[in-house]
């Protein structure tokens, strides 16, 4: 469970990113898991982008992805859901 001054520096720190992965239509899948389960791997901190005709509630697709990622929901602004997970083998983000 992250702190509020942990939320707070990732989310300094996630303002540059782009976001690198859509959720549409089809909402999350087991596929789209993987692929968002490795890149966190390799990045800790990633923004997925909702698209407007995405079905689901975008809190029920923030669940979706903190329950099948077991990565930390940083924030969800707008249509944007920022995530960060520790990696085991790629560390780069020192949290205060």
């Amino acid at each position: 469970m992250l702190t509020g001054k942990e939320k707070r520096y990732l989310r300094s720190k996630a303002h540059h990113l782009k976001p690198i992965f859509q959720v549409g239509k089809e909402g999350v899948n087991e596929n789209m898991l993987i692929q968002v389960n490795e890149a966190l791997e390799k990045r800790e901190l990633i923004k997925i982008t909702i698209l407007q005709n995405c079905l689901a509630d975008k809190e029920d697709v923030a669940a979706e992805l903190v329950a099948g990622t077991n990565a930390e929901l940083v924030q969800i602004i707008g249509s944007i859901i920022i995530l960060y997970k520790e990696s085991l083998e790629n560390k780069t983000i020192v949290l205060p």
